[in-house]
């Protein structure tokens, strides 16, 4: 072999060794061959089982079925397949490589040399030339080394990414694991679910549904305007893994808690169809999901009774510290607004001394019950202690928390309450409420927050009460 082939050989092994990515490595590759030769192009083509298609490794593994012309695509595929059991496909054409090296001179357009591991060939590279350019069989030896060394660097790269997804995939299904060990409110970890499935199925849109009256409610992301989706989701049954449209782009994959349908995961592709290695990833995630969903459901269940108010049936003061730290931290890593209430029933003390605590606590049953009914299930109301409420509305800016505010004060002074239910004194009341609303800025803590709402609490109490001010 003579000196400028070992010195191209030795070019090619130390652009090989470099950490580049696809693109650079590509560059450098088709830079250190027109050196030696007249080149106008060189692309590595590699093959996913998964989708059945070749993928451009240049060009962040795109599938050359959606960017290339059809005429281009068709060659390239039947060079694919033609290069199994051959050296080359030289201008069009399978070749073999005799046995010893001849004087041969060849027009060459063309070259497909195979990508190969275990014998098995998993792609090809295609070099293009420039018009006229002739070439001997000393090249074609020499490229089948230089097919033989990028062979070596693909598999690596194939067999590392493949690697880091599985890693990705163990970390994803630990993870949903966890969550039930901190947190058992759906409303909290859903989402999170929905996090770690977007981040690890990365090449798709997730969606989250749970089952409520029957009914499946997107509780993840936000909103969902492709009709295909919600048509796959009615045709979900316990008889089936999962269901795939006609055109395999979106997948709907059910929660199953006690071999009832909960609720359901949708991946929806905006290019690809989903690949058997996508819907292999899906069925166990979803199946995970499912798990942590049901233990969920489970301890919710157990601790119900420990978070919340036995009066009012309302979250606890210290359930409502925990839902509001978890909110504190949705909103932070979401950038959505939240708001807080601080509610205080006027005169509180006057309807003890004067009618009784029963009546008290019809008072307190009865206010309660009204700030339950006029607001969103995704609000999280509380009995702060004494005749104190607390509310945290999510997704809410401060001006629409006022004419919540406003809504819940005028509800209550409307609403007659019966006392004395028991004895012939029976009689009915009413009272009103004040209130104070803060809108989170981002850098404060909860407890700040609460604070900012207490104060507006008492400016509305020192300026008359039944009102709402704000922070």
């Amino acid at each position: 072999m003579d000196n400028s082939k070992l010195h191209f050989l030795a070019k090619t092994a130390d652009i090989l060794v470099k950490e580049l990515d696809s693109f650079d490595l590509v560059k450098e590759l088709k830079e250190v061959l027109a050196t030696y030769i007249e080149l106008k192009d060189l692309n590595i083509y590699v093959f996913d089982p998964n989708t059945s298609t070749l993928r451009n490794y240049a060009q962040n593994w795109c599938v050359i079925d959606e960017v290339l012309h059809s005429d281009l695509k068709e060659s390239i595929y039947s060079a694919y397949e033609n290069i199994h059991g051959n050296d080359f496909v030289l201008n069009n054409k399978a070749y073999k490589l005799p046995q010893n090296i001849s004087e041969i001179s060849l027009k060459i357009e063309s070259l497909f040399m195979p990508i190969v591991k275990n014998g098995m060939v998993f792609g090809t590279i295609e070099l293009e030339f420039n018009e006229d350019t002739s070439v001997d069989m000393g090249f074609l030896f020499l490229m089948k080394i230089f097919g033989a060394q990028i062979s070596l660097k693909l598999q690596n790269i194939v067999l590392n990414e493949q690697s880091q997804i599985n890693v990705e995939f163990h970390d994803s299904m630990k993870n949903i694991a966890k969550l039930i060990e901190t947190q058992y409110e759906l409303n909290y970890i859903v989402p999170l679910i929905g996090e770690m499935l977007d981040r690890f199925i990365s090449d798709h849109l997730i969606y989250v549904f749970l089952k409520q009256d029957e009914e499946f409610k997107l509780v993840w992301p936000k909103s969902c305007n492709d009709e295909r989706v919600f048509e796959a989701i009615k045709q979900l049954d316990t008889d089936y893994n999962y269901i795939l449209t006609n055109d395999d782009k979106i997948g709907a994959f059910p929660l199953l808690t006690e071999e009832e349908i909960s609720g359901c995961i949708v991946a929806r592709s905006m290019i690809e169809k989903l690949s058997k290695r996508d819907i292999d990833y899906l069925e166990q995630l979803t199946r995970q999901a499912a798990a942590t969903i049901n233990r969920a459901n489970t301890y919710s269940t157990i601790l119900q009774y420990a978070t919340l108010d036995a009066l009012t049936n309302l979250n606890n003061r210290r359930q409502f510290e925990t839902r509001l730290g978890q909110e504190i931290s949705i909103t932070k890593r979401q950038n959505n607004p939240l708001c807080a209430m601080m509610i205080d029933i006027d005169f509180f003390k006057g309807v003890n001394d004067t009618h009784g605590h029963a009546a008290g606590d019809e008072v307190l049953r009865k206010v309660a019950s009204i700030i339950k009914e006029h607001l969103r299930e995704s609000d999280i109301p509380a009995r702060y202690g004494g005749e104190e409420f607390a509310v945290l509305l999510p997704y809410t800016h401060i001006e629409e928390a006022k004419i919540v505010g406003e809504r819940l004060r005028k509800a209550v002074e409307n609403t007659p309450i019966t006392i004395n239910q028991e004895t012939v004194d029976e009689k009915q009341i009413n009272v009103t409420i004040s209130m104070g609303v803060a809108e989170f800025n981002r850098v404060e803590s909860g407890e700040a927050l609460f604070e900012r709402a207490d104060k507006a609490l008492y400016e509305a109490k020192k300026n008359g009460r039944n009102q709402v001010r704000t922070a």
